[in-house]
């Protein structure tokens, strides 16, 4: 399992949600994506949209006072 990280600190939504899509087509079955971000929106969406993709949330923590970072599992 390879662990990829996407930085999308300073990006207003929904633009780290759509990045995390283009980035969950190009990595392979069972990898995971660190997803680092700080729109207030995103702690909805993203797992939302895992949620309904069938990838599972593996971590999810706040990293700052408006930073969060959610790993999502390829299955």
């Amino acid at each position: 399992m390879t662990q990829h990280v996407l930085e999308t600190d300073g990006q207003v939504c929904p633009f780290p949600l759509v990045e995390a899509k283009q980035a969950m087509e190009q990595i392979a079955t069972g990898d995971e994506l660190i997803i680092n971000f700080d729109c207030t929106q995103g702690t909805d969406s993203i797992p939302q949209w895992a949620a309904e993709n069938g990838y599972p949330v593996t971590d999810f923590s706040k990293r700052g006072a408006a930073e969060w970072s959610i790993t999502v599992k390829k299955a």
